[in-house]
């Protein structure tokens, strides 16, 4: 029960001393681990809520410090996986006829034939309901990081305030991570891609673009090799992004055979579903490195749901490049928005838990002057924060790398101190997690 929390942190497992205290009950549900965290799965004290709102049990109440370790009602590594994977929307949440799969056959069928402002408005309909949404929290959800962060701060009491070490998120130390990505889904947003890289490069920002390889438009060889040669990135973007891969199981597993080989054929390392429909189940049948597909919380996405954390993580052998952030097509259809306020709110709190701040914006709906300075201001924002110190502004594939390199580190005493073993240790730091009064802290070696 252990597992995912030293996956988290890569500290050496004798710090982490939880322990499930009685036997779980077979009933799942939501409660609480502290005043913020909603966890989802099964307890042994109290009783599971079959809902995220109303009165919740808090399992932090049933935690008991012991002499072999800290006991707990319930195990992380379900809360976690049942996060991660989704599993709480199993079953439960509201789905009006708007949000079903009938509903989406319909408007994929239909949609050649519907105006650019019919189907903005159709939309909005379908999503009506995305501010009474108890669970997961809007614009973020961090509860994978405060159910990690209060284990932390408990394993820390419990060796008597010793400070706990572990390995550092990013690599040189710095404190987050940001990546630019680009679905490009029609003729028009292929055509604007070179003038995009020259608005991220403008700014000293290199992105990954998700291309769609069969009916929407022709994937040019002289745009990939553009793409490659000016060191941005190519991903597979679906298959023909009509909403249908996920639909049957029989159809993605007709379909996945043709993403991979397109994958091999554009040498990408990285998947993004349409519309970012997902089923996670299915994972193992892509043959990618990484896929971006699934939100952090989906409240203004087709499929609901969101895995609840800002950190990257694994599906089986993909590694999961969690969408952190409100995409572009939400911000300016949806919310009616042009200011960067909501991005930068959302940036500040993914800094605050030292995670991922991962951005969708297409090149079809920045074309306009006004949708395409909005977007420049956010790259500006975010080149100040770089400039500063605060992000590492990378490509997906190397955070990709990065963060499959630090699963493979661990933790050594060398004398008093502690050195990092494993591969690209070179770029990783030692940090330590100590108490600051009744909060948590942590600090580079």
């Amino acid at each position: 029960m252990n597992r995912t929390f030293v996956d988290y942190y890569r500290c050496p497992e004798e710090f982490a001393c939880c322990f499930l205290e009685g036997e779980l009950s077979r009933s799942l549900g939501y409660f609480l681990f502290g005043h913020e965290a909603i966890c989802y799965g099964s307890i042994t004290k109290g009783t599971v809520h079959s809902s995220a709102d109303g009165e919740l049990h808090d399992a932090l109440d049933d935690a008991m410090f012991k002499r072999e370790g800290l006991s707990l009602s319930f195990d992380p590594d379900e809360v976690v996986d049942n996060l991660h994977l989704e599993r709480y929307c199993n079953g439960s949440g509201k789905h009006s006829f708007l949000s079903g799969w009938l509903a989406t056959k319909l408007y994929y069928w239909t949609r050649p034939l519907l105006g650019a402002s019919v189907r903005r408005h159709l939309q909005k309909l379908r999503l009506g309901d995305w501010r009474s949404i108890p669970f997961p929290h809007w614009p973020i959800d961090r509860t994978v990081e405060q159910v990690h962060e209060t284990m932390l701060r408990l394993c820390v009491q419990a060796h008597g305030g010793r400070k706990v070490p572990f390995i550092w998120f990013w690599p040189e130390g710095f404190p987050s991570c940001g990546i630019v990505t680009h679905d490009v889904e029609t003729a028009k947003g292929r055509d604007f891609c070179p003038t995009l890289m020259d608005v991220d490069e403008s700014f000293g920002i290199k992105s990954s673009f998700q291309l769609i390889p069969e009916e929407r438009y022709d994937l040019r060889s002289s745009l990939i090799e553009d793409i490659r040669s000016r060191g941005f990135e190519i991903n597979v973007h679906d298959l023909n992004h009509d909403g249908k891969l996920f639909a049957r199981e029989a159809t993605f597993f007709e379909r996945v055979r043709r993403i991979n080989q397109y994958g091999r054929e554009l040498g990408a390392q990285g998947f993004r579903s349409g519309a970012l429909y997902r089923n996670l189940t299915w994972y193992e049948a892509l043959e990618f490195s990484y896929d971006m597909s699934v939100p952090n919380t989906a409240h203004l996405d087709p499929q609901r749901g969101g895995c609840c954390t800002v950190t990257p993580y694994f599906i089986g052998k993909i590694l999961e490049l969690p969408v952190t952030t409100t995409q572009d097509y939400s911000l300016f259809y949806i919310l009616n928005q042009y200011s960067i306020d909501l991005w930068k709110s959302q940036i500040a709190e993914i800094m605050k838990h030292r995670g991922l701040a991962s951005f969708i914006v297409h090149p079809d709906y920045i074309v306009e002057s006004r949708a395409r300075n909005t977007y420049i201001s956010l790259l500006s924002y975010l080149a100040d924060l770089r400039s500063e110190g605060k992000i590492w502004i990378a490509l997906a594939r190397e955070v990709n790398q990065w963060w499959r390199a630090r699963s493979q580190m661990k933790l050594v005493r060398q004398g008093n101190c502690w050195a990092i073993e494993g591969p690209d240790k070179d770029k990783a730091r030692v940090a330590y997690a100590a108490m600051d009064g009744n909060g948590l802290v942590y600090e580079l070696a």
